[in-house]
């Protein structure tokens, strides 16, 4: 007899041991549940058994099981106080029932009636974090092995149901930790957006969120900024933003286009000059750098400006002093200088064609706007704003379909967010009716200039956005016009129909001088392939 028990102790703790192994093993609780309960089938040859955990204040679920099929599993869920499950939570004690069959508050929910039917024995204990019992640990006998007794049962189970409770606690915390963070992270990151996003520009695409935080950075200290990117891409908005941004956003923004001007008028405009300094100079005028003074002046195509001009300009960035033409008196100004070009100064300084003492003048924070081709999931955002505003200027209510925004998602935008803009305002003055449907997108009709300015030959990576009728992008893919042949080939007739794929063969085929093993080169494609769009497409190939 003293064997048996101690043989039965030596059992228990062994089990325990082992639970807490286990327990103590994986970061997943469902699977590390799953490894108590076979544990204790291994052990101590008790199958089938349960974890239920509280799943809200009301109800209860199985959350582990040895014995039980997933849809035996989801069907055993109570109530608190329902069933002998309902009971353990609501009262927070073991149960114990030496034979299921004889107790008509049993209820049989989670097992097929002909399981039920072999079930002996029932011992459940509440499994507790201090006070509060939040799931119960529960196994059946189908008989009484020999020395094995339910004050046993209860014993070793409350203690594992113990270890278990810790365990789920911890979980919990950590599961609580995690989304606690997770929620702070969005917090943050919205926040982050917030404060990197600028007033009046459209810009959630990641390209244009860089430059929104290179802005932030640039506007609070007082260095000169140089701004780089094709023309239409925004260079004045931001050159704006830079200064509203900054510490002399309550200054005057002055703003000049060095592009637009002959040498002498430049000089004029920006030093101003003097009463009878030249013909027609009836009286003195201040140029852009006192206007400034205090605040930014924007110098827009710096890179366009004369050489011996070049040279005046030097002077004033260096010593911010300058005399107006005509005029002896020198002047000083304190004027933060806001640069744009959309030429390659690097290669103007190895031609000559720019100074190299002004380029480093200039170039000391450098900031390069993309191209709309390079973040064209701001075109749909960009279109909506745009469309809102002529509507509202017109007097219309126009929506677009999918279909049309896909469209403008495609185009190249050479003349970039100008072009856009231009694009919809055009679209919405000539569309009859309150649809702007695909057909009455410009290039629908071979009547956009950006089919003749895209480059066939050259590195420019262009990728388009499919769009669901909400407006919303969903995914890149590569860019229609650049496998216009392939979607010929492989009878795409919604992604052929879209294209304009008649009108960009053509194009290719011109550009090649008919030529077609050219044409295929420019394509990307082979000279099959390409023949059989032609053939397709009806082109007949001219012999020149």
């Amino acid at each position: 007899m003293e064997n048996r028990i101690t043989q039965n102790h030596f059992q228990e703790l062994t089990t325990l041991y082992e639970v807490s192994k286990v327990l103590s093993s994986s970061m997943d609780l469902e699977h590390t549940l799953n490894d108590v309960l076979k544990t204790l089938e291994s052990h101590l040859h008790i199958s089938p058994s349960m974890i239920i955990l509280r799943m809200d204040k009301d109800l209860v679920g199985v959350i582990a099981a040895t014995g039980l099929s997933a849809a035996e599993m989801e069907r055993g869920r109570y109530r608190l106080g329902e069933g002998m499950v309902g009971k353990i939570m609501r009262a927070g004690m073991p149960v114990v029932i030496p034979d299921v069959s004889q107790e008509p508050a049993f209820i049989h929910r989670a097992y097929e009636p002909e399981i039920s039917q072999r079930l002996h024995a029932f011992v459940g204990v509440p499994i507790k974090v201090g006070y509060e019992c939040i799931g119960v640990l529960a196994i059946y006998r189908n008989e009484l092995h020999k020395g094995v007794s339910f004050r046993a049962d209860v014993r070793l189970l409350q203690m594992i149901a113990n270890l278990v409770g810790q365990t789920v606690n911890l979980h919990q915390g950590i599961s609580a930790e995690r989304n606690r963070l997770l929620q702070e992270k969005h917090r943050l990151q919205k926040e982050v957006q917030k404060h990197a996003s600028i007033e009046n520009v459209i810009g959630h695409s990641r390209a244009m969120q860089a430059v929104f935080s290179d802005v932030h950075q640039a506007a609070l200290g007082k260095a000169t900024v140089l701004l780089r990117g094709e023309s239409g891409t925004g260079k004045e908005v931001i050159a704006r933003a830079i200064h509203h941004l900054s510490p002399r956003g309550d200054k005057p923004f002055v703003s000049l286009n060095c592009a637009a001007l002959s040498e002498g008028v430049l000089e004029s405009e920006l030093f101003g000059h003097e009463r009878g300094a030249f013909t027609g100079a009836t009286h003195e005028r201040k140029g852009r750098f006192e206007l400034a003074d205090g605040g930014t002046l924007f110098l827009d195509e710096i890179g366009d400006i004369s050489p011996a001009f070049q040279a005046k300009l030097l002077r004033v960035l260096q010593e911010r002093e300058f005399e107006r033409v005509g005029g002896t008196r020198t002047r000083r100004v304190d004027v933060r200088i806001i640069t744009a070009t959309n030429r390659n100064l690097e290669d103007a300084v190895r031609k000559g064609e720019f100074r190299a003492d002004l380029y480093y003048r200039i170039n000391v924070v450098s900031i390069s706007l993309p191209p709309l081709r390079e973040r064209r999931e701001d075109i749909p955002d960009l279109t909506e704003y745009f469309l809102a505003r002529y509507n509202a200027e017109n007097q219309r209510k126009l929506t677009i379909t999918p279909e049309a925004l896909q469209t403008m998602v495609s185009c190249y935008w050479p003349g970039n967010v100008r072009e856009l803009e231009n694009c919809v305002e055009r679209t919405v003055t000539m569309t009859r009716g309150n649809v702007i449907r695909n057909s009455d997108i410009p290039c629908q009709r071979n009547q956009c200039l950006s089919m003749a300015l895209r480059p066939l030959e050259g590195s420019h990576p262009i990728v388009t956005m499919k769009v669901h009728g909400n407006n919303t992008p969903l995914h890149a893919v590569p860019d229609p016009a650049e496998h216009a042949v392939a979607a010929l080939a492989s009878n795409d007739q919604e992604i052929a129909a879209s294209l304009s794929e008649r009108n960009l063969l053509i194009q290719a085929m011109d550009r090649s001088g008919w030529v077609q093993a050219k044409a295929a080169r420019l394509l990307g494609t082979t000279t099959r392939k390409l023949g059989y769009a032609l053939n397709k497409q009806g082109i007949e190939v001219k012999k020149l």
